[in-house]
């Protein structure tokens, strides 16, 4: 999230946080319980930042993303933004957490690489159509669960990871601005 860190200050404050659990230097997450608890007061403290702002988007990589989404159901937030949406555990596709995404009522930008085997596109535009909550798709074409794409398949296109992370950076900037 520090590269991305980066990128979205160029359209606000960014405030990012390590869970307890890599705080420890553990590599086993610890219980969402727990993982959400660390976000609300991540939350709290970039709200104290900005005088309680109600206007502070949720933006998560991966597992970051998903407890956002728990965090939502509970928070009064504009929007979330899901860099690469683990939707399906572990890869496994017969285990969908997709119970929260049906749950939202908050806009959902998601950002997905065509390549990532966490969250098979068709999948997650099944359950798109089943969400309450308004929600927006931005494919990155040939991008992985980290959103990269090969060094191969960007010369082919005759661009650079770069380009890609701008293009993402331009449908997070409309998704604000639409929300907002």
């Amino acid at each position: 999230m520090q590269g991305w860190k980066a990128r979205l200050q160029e359209i606000g404050a960014v405030e990012t946080f390590d869970y307890d659990y890599m705080r420890a230097g553990r590599k086993r997450p610890d219980r969402l319980p727990q993982l959400t608890e660390a976000h609300r007061a991540a939350l709290g403290a970039a709200r104290e930042k900005v005088g309680n702002n109600s206007s502070l988007f949720l933006i998560g990589k991966s597992m970051g993303g998903r407890v956002g989404c728990h965090l939502a159901l509970e928070e009064e937030v504009p929007g979330l933004i899901c860099l690469g949406y683990p939707l399906c555990a572990m890869g496994d596709r017969s285990k969908l957490r997709d119970q929260v995404l049906l749950s939202l009522g908050r806009p959902v930008l998601f950002v997905q690489g065509r390549r990532d085997p966490l969250c098979p596109l068709e999948l997650l535009e099944e359950v798109r159509a089943r969400m309450k909550a308004p929600n927006f798709l931005h494919v990155v074409e040939a991008g992985d669960h980290s959103l990269g794409v090969r060094k191969r398949e960007l010369q082919a296109g005759g661009e650079t990871q770069q380009d890609v992370d701008r293009r993402i950076l331009e449908a997070i900037v409309k998704f604000v601005q639409s929300v907002a």
